[in-house]
């Protein structure tokens, strides 16, 4: 469960609101709100865009390190 975690954690340190998000990965706001309460699965896609927005590794972004 880190990643829902972090994903939340990181869009916070960058000031977004969960609308930024669910833009930047072209879905609505609600969708991208279930990713970020754990409640989905995020889909590969998303966390690689997700790790390339913040400059992070999906290592980190899953909690591997």
């Amino acid at each position: 469960m880190f990643i829902y975690r972090r994903v939340r954690d990181l869009r916070e340190d960058k000031d977004k609101t969960q609308k930024d998000i669910a833009g930047l990965l072209n879905m609505q706001t609600t969708v991208y709100q279930r990713y970020e309460r754990g409640e989905r699965e995020l889909p590969l896609w998303a966390a690689i865009k997700l790790a390339d927005y913040y400059g992070v590794t999906l290592d980190y972004l899953v909690g591997r390190e």
